[in-house]
């Protein structure tokens, strides 16, 4: 079996990214009429994808999603635990760590903003909705059409910014953090 050895600077960039996952859960607004808010994780959840290779994105939104598991507040608006997880908005966690890491499969090893943001928008995007709109209509029980109008809907075109203001802090999130490609 092969061993992966990382470099501090590399475990540095890793650490930095969950961190920055970890605080924006809880830079949210929430929404009357949905069970999720919106938040400021996907822009950091597309910057690690586009700044990590993806085996390193994986490990860095498993880390997230393990730190949030043991009970430290990480998840949306500092909840924490197997409840937020397997609840009715814990799809939108598990879709993160798929995104990223397709995300960063399909980036490319050069940066190019339309790719990175397209990638992100009809890539990342829909793996997210889908496995979290899946996960509330299977929790709470609700129609499709309620599931769909109440956790994707509000949701697309501040993430479609999001995703493209990602796709523009790259360039010069490398010359900052150095090529982590």
């Amino acid at each position: 079996m092969k061993s992966t050895t990382y470099d501090a600077g590399t475990l540095t960039r890793l650490a930095l990214l969950i961190a920055m996952n970890c605080v924006s859960a809880y830079m949210i607004i929430p929404l009357p009429f949905s069970m999720s808010p919106i938040s400021l994780q996907t822009l950091v959840v597309n910057l690690v994808a586009y700044l990590l290779p993806p085996k390193q994105a994986c490990a860095a939104m498993l880390a997230y999603v393990c730190i949030g598991l043991i009970g430290i507040p990480v998840f949306t608006g500092g909840a924490s635990g197997p409840g937020k997880m397997f609840g009715p908005t814990g799809g939108y966690i598990w879709g993160y760590v798929v995104a990223v890491t397709l995300i960063a499969w399909l980036k490319g090893k050069e940066y190019n903003f339309k790719r990175f943001a397209l990638v992100g928008v009809c890539i990342g995007l829909p793996v997210i909705d889908v496995l979290g709109c899946i996960q509330l209509k299977l929790i709470t029980g609700m129609t499709w059409e309620a599931a769909v109008l109440s956790g994707v809907l509000p949701f697309i075109p501040l993430d479609i910014v999001k995703c493209l203001g990602a796709a523009a802090l790259v360039r010069p999130l490398y010359k900052i953090l150095g090529a982590m490609r």
